[in-house]
């Protein structure tokens, strides 16, 4: 179901002087007006209260160029959008996008450039872009800097983490907007590499709470050929401006006319239920553009992974000193090598016996002896194995089992050597029966001076996405820059990493319990993250006695991740013999979905707890997540959403009496109870705590 009603007015500069969009609901209003000497500025309101002040709109282009002013309105258009469609992959079976929308069509007096600001205003918040239309005798363009500002109304609560132009990979902080200006050159995330980072530059999605219970969210959406956005704040006024990523010559984008930059989004809610369950990220991308989507599937997957972050094993074969001190081809094994033919078959029979879909195998390729930090262009070539790797004999056997291989193409940064090389490695995928890939971009980019978050890069991730989608290859992303809803378009595009993920709890200060509360309400937003749950052994002294690392959570709360953090591409990432030591607990994540009808968000407050429900795809089965951060917290959530008058056997799996995530983290129970729509639960969530339902129909 689609309706789109235009209506057309053309205008003189005195009636222009405000615009005025209401939301469907009538609840948010914003305002485009031209200030001071022709400045396009705008403003937003929720329910009567001021949201977004004043704040300025332009771009600056190679200098002395700008489009900030002098500007008069030529034009403006109005209408109202109501779609409700199906995306192949998602928390939902069907998404409405239903919005009013103004287009001010402008042009600038003094050179006679036009340029169009599109708004469109949701239920759930505000969305804008630039436009340019095709021009006589203006065609390319340099941009250097963007004008787009969020001029805030206070010192709002943030959760934010540093403005690093090459990785997303932090701990959040939560902090008054004022506290946004330490030295954040001193902040790490845990692997080394850092971009340029300013005192008061942070990343979107930035989540917000003002002193009177608003929730603000400030993203962008659909970027396509253009940086990602960073916020930068003038901690005197509560601005922001944009901030994007250069490139190798300090220029931010190339464009062309015609062309739409990305949307930029204010979200806000007085229920912070409201910011999670949103689906305006979604809805500004394209529809799909891939006609034929059968054979993108969602997958349930195990792999040759979290054993080399917990040092069982590695990704290489000889080991770098080793292969150092070798001669000129040849390598001698050390013994600790993960992607053996034998092993690939061990987590393929697990696979198998347990029913999942797929194994991931990390390290089966030459190259790992000498990959991380060292500005070496050609490392991998993505199709040659490792002697104890028999490709041909781990695909025969993974299909007489029926089970998916998934390729991993770690491109070590070097863009340049993976574009050479990809048709290759799609075209060695394909012949081996591979039908998804997980790519990896750690360290430096290469070419050399680019950000992973710069326009290069952004077409770059996209590009390998589309190329993908020729040859029916699914992708999940890590280390790319993070997504903004490209993947209704691109709907191959399955997963990404693009945060601070599980692995860090192996080798770093890991993830504060808070981490998983605030994901949903930020990284989240722009798509689904592989964030590669379902830990057991909690602790990392298992596996090396002096080791202190530990994933700071219960066991019932790694359970809980499969509800609260989405993506149709799951991982159970702890080894095989830890599953097999807690069988019952393993259970729900060989019974929960990965793909869903429909979702509920039930309680949440970022950066402390979350609460959802979830209804599996074409089956009469609900899952519920329940998470919290350090704190210990008893609920009771009521069923409702079950379809009246039916029962139902619930499955909960909680944390014990005496679980604690540092003190006692394995501690769990599982009760089986009988439920209808009018039933109630009560959840007891230990400090870093989870709960985890599986609601099925009675036989």
């Amino acid at each position: 179901m689609k309706k789109l009603i235009f209506l057309s007015l053309a205008l003189s500069p005195m009636a222009a002087s405000a615009q005025l969009l209401m939301s469907p609901s009538k609840e948010l209003k914003a305002e485009f007006k031209l200030v001071d000497n022709g400045k396009p500025a705008y403003t937003l309101e929720y329910k009567g209260r001021p949201i977004i002040e004043q704040s300025l709109l332009g771009l600056v282009l190679e200098q002395p160029q700008t489009l900030d002013a002098d500007f008069k309105v030529v034009r403006t258009q109005v209408a109202t959008g109501d779609e409700t469609w199906s995306p192949v992959l998602g928390e939902q079976s069907s998404i409405r996008n239903h919005y009013n929308e103004l287009k001010v069509e402008l042009l600038q007096t003094t050179t006679e450039r036009k340029m169009n600001i599109v708004f469109r205003l949701y239920d759930e918040g505000l969305a804008f872009r630039y436009e340019f239309p095709n021009q006589y005798r203006w065609k390319y363009f340099k941009v250097t800097r963007e004008i787009t500002e969020f001029n805030l109304t206070g010192d709002h609560k943030a959760f934010w983490i540093p403005g690093d132009f090459d990785s997303q990979e932090y701990v959040y902080t939560e902090s008054a907007l004022s506290q946004i200006n330490g030295d954040q050159s001193q902040i790490s995330n845990g692997i080394g590499f850092k971009g340029p980072m300013e005192a008061t530059r942070v990343q979107s999605p930035l989540m917000m709470k003002t002193n009177d219970d608003l929730y603000l969210n400030i993203f962008e959406a659909a970027v396509v050929n253009y940086p990602v956005m960073h916020l930068n704040l003038n901690p005197k006024t509560f601005t922001f401006r944009a901030d994007l990523a250069p490139n190798a010559i300090g220029d931010l984008a190339y464009l062309e006319t015609p062309c739409k930059l990305p949307w930029r989004t204010v979200m806000v809610s007085d229920d912070a239920r409201d910011i999670v369950g949103s689906r305006l990220i979604l809805n500004l991308n394209d529809p799909s553009k891939i006609d034929d989507t059968n054979w993108i599937k969602p997958m349930k997957y195990v792999g040759i992974w979290w054993e080399m972050h917990v040092g069982k094993s590695t990704w290489d074969y000889a080991g770098s000193q080793n292969a150092q001190n070798a001669q000129p081809g040849v390598l001698i094994p050390t013994g600790k090598h993960g992607a053996t033919t034998e092993n690939a078959k061990t987590y393929i029979d697990f696979a198998a016996k347990h029913g999942f879909d797929g194994v991931l195998i990390e390290g089966w390729n030459v190259g790992w002896e000498d990959w991380f930090g060292n500005w070496k262009e050609e490392v991998f070539d993505f199709v040659t194995p490792y002697p104890d790797f028999n490709i041909s004999e781990v695909t025969a056997y993974a299909k007489s089992k029926n089970i998916q291989l998934i390729m991993h193409h770690e491109t070590s940064g070097s863009v340049s050597n993976y574009e050479r090389r990809l048709d290759r490695a799609f075209d060695h995928m394909k012949k081996y029966g591979y039908n998804a890939v997980k790519s990896g971009y750690v360290g430096r980019i290469i070419p050399r001076g680019e950000w992973h978050d710069g326009q290069i890069m952004v077409n770059h991730f996209n590009w390998v996405v589309q190329r993908a989608a020729e040859k029916k290859i699914m992708v999940n992303s890590h280390e790319s820059s993070r997504p903004t809803g490209v993947h209704r378009t691109w709907p191959n595009y399955v997963s990404a990493e693009a945060a601070r993920g599980n692995e860090f709890n192996a080798w770093s200060n890991g993830n504060p319990p808070a981490h998983e509360t605030i994901l949903p309400f930020t990284r989240l937003l722009g798509g689904p993250m592989d964030y590669t749950p379902g830990i057991f052994e909690i602790r990392m002294s298992a596996y090396e006695p002096s080791k202190k690392e530990q994933v700071q959570t219960t066991l019932a709360k790694q359970l809980a991740l499969y509800v609260t953090m989405y993506s149709p591409i799951q991982m159970a990432a702890d080894l095989p013999e830890n599953y097999d030591k807690h069988a019952d607990a393993f259970q729900f994540i060989k019974d929960v979905a990965v793909d869903w009808d429909d979702t509920k968000i039930l309680e949440a407050e970022p950066g402390d707890y979350l609460t959802m429900a979830r209804k599996a795809k074409a089956k009469d089965a609900w899952f519920v997540g329940a998470i919290t951060d350090e704190n210990a917290r008893k609920t009771t959530i009521s069923l409702g959403f079950l379809p009246a008058g039916k029962k139902y056997k619930a499955v909960i799996y909680e944390d014990a009496k005496d679980a604690d995530w540092q003190k006692n983290p394995k501690a769990y129970a599982i009760r089986t109870i009988e439920v209808s729509s009018k039933s109630k639960i009560e959840l007891a969530l230990a400090p870093g705590g989870g709960t985890a339902i599986s609601i099925l129909p009675l036989k």
